[in-house]
């Protein structure tokens, strides 16, 4: 334990970023343009979930913080981890990209059903739903990194940094 009664912080496995930093960059650039075009409130809810469902402790801190800096209400974001219990805190569109989000993300269970892709493309535009598409992967794709690097969580300031 360390003085404040926590357990002490754990490092980093590696700094990827670092090492890669042509694959970094090419992330950064990947999700810039993935974002185009999708709510940015809306973006960082499916981002919050698909972190908690890959369990990126450092995505989480990110972009809790930035939907909060976004207007998101504690609540909202609170209840994601459930969101299925308590759909009455989000819109019908939001539910259709959360469907969508956990879809994409967890594969184990085979293809994205045909009912939610289908949902999800009555809530959203075609440009719009294939943007969202790519921002699920592209979160995907930055959970990986920061779970198997153990990037570690608590240090982040809106604003810091996008991904």
């Amino acid at each position: 334990m360390t003085t404040n009664g926590y357990a002490p912080e754990h490092a980093p496995r590696l700094a990827w970023a670092t090492h890669a930093p042509e694959v970094y960059k090419a992330m950064v650039k990947l999700d810039a343009a993935a974002r185009k075009g999708v709510d940015p409130v809306l973006l960082e809810l499916v981002k919050i979930r698909a972190s908690q469902l890959n369990h990126c402790a450092f995505c989480l801190d990110m972009h809790t913080k930035d939907a909060l800096a976004a207007g998101e209400t504690v609540e909202r974001i609170i209840q994601l981890a459930a969101w299925e219990e308590s759909r009455h805190f989000y819109t019908e569109k939001e539910i259709a990209a959360l469907e969508l989000t956990e879809a994409v993300t967890v594969l184990t269970d085979g293809f994205v059903p045909d009912d939610v892709f289908e949902r999800a493309s009555g809530h959203f535009e075609e440009a719009e739903l294939a943007q969202l598409i790519a921002s699920i992967t592209v979160i995907n794709a930055w959970n990986r990194f920061g779970v198997a690097t153990r990037m570690v969580p608590g240090h982040y300031t809106p604003g810091q940094l996008k991904h």
